[in-house]
């Protein structure tokens, strides 16, 4: 029996990986309130959120299978989310410039049988940013909807030095790895 894929997720780079690898799925969107996940701790946080959304989500036939995640950015035990002004955004880009952080991505992938959920983690390293680069990033409407402030697949990726890990964690979905659970659920890309 075919199964088909639930993204329990609003995220247009999670979307655009999906299509990428070629996996069909229909968007439901969690109606979370993701302030009950109160630990600082990192893992954790993505691990809790990412089972809140899934969970959220219900599964209406034994041929649905639901993916959710979440992504943080951890930078000496803070928990950089989206930034809420300009501000935040500032101060978040300030702290990670020059510095090794690291980016977390939770998942949860869930059928009426079955249940698995992991955490992938990069390091990104970014270049010194001077005041000026980064008022300019700010100014435009990148950051605010990134963990982070940045968005390494956009124009966030000029103020990367280095990449140690999976590059599509930091975008927000370790693909590879999702490719791979998701054959346990018997997702699979079509043409």
């Amino acid at each position: 029996m075919a199964q088909y894929l639930i993204l329990a997720s609003s995220s247009p780079r999670r979307q655009e990986l999906l299509q990428q690898v070629k996996i069909p799925f229909t968007i439901r969107k969690p109606g979370t309130d993701e302030s009950q996940i109160v630990t600082s701790n990192p893992l954790e946080k993505v691990k809790q959120l990412a089972i809140l959304k899934g969970r959220n989500i219900p599964i209406q036939n034994e041929t649905e299978v639901v993916l959710s995640a979440d992504t943080v950015v951890s930078y000496q035990k803070n928990i950089f989310e989206k930034p809420q002004n300009k501000e935040e955004a500032f101060q978040m880009m300030s702290a990670l410039s020059g510095h090794v952080h690291e980016v977390l991505t939770g998942v949860m992938i869930r059928s009426l049988d079955d249940e698995v959920v992991f955490v992938e983690r990069t390091q990104v390293e970014f270049w010194p940013l001077s005041e000026d680069e980064i008022n300019w990033y700010i100014s435009t409407k990148e950051p605010y909807d990134k963990a982070g402030a940045y968005g390494i697949q956009s124009l966030g990726a000029m103020f990367v030095k280095q990449v140690i890990g999976d590059y599509y964690t930091v975008v927000g979905l370790p693909i590879s790895r999702v490719v791979r659970v998701l054959r346990e659920f018997g997702v699979y890309p079509r043409d």
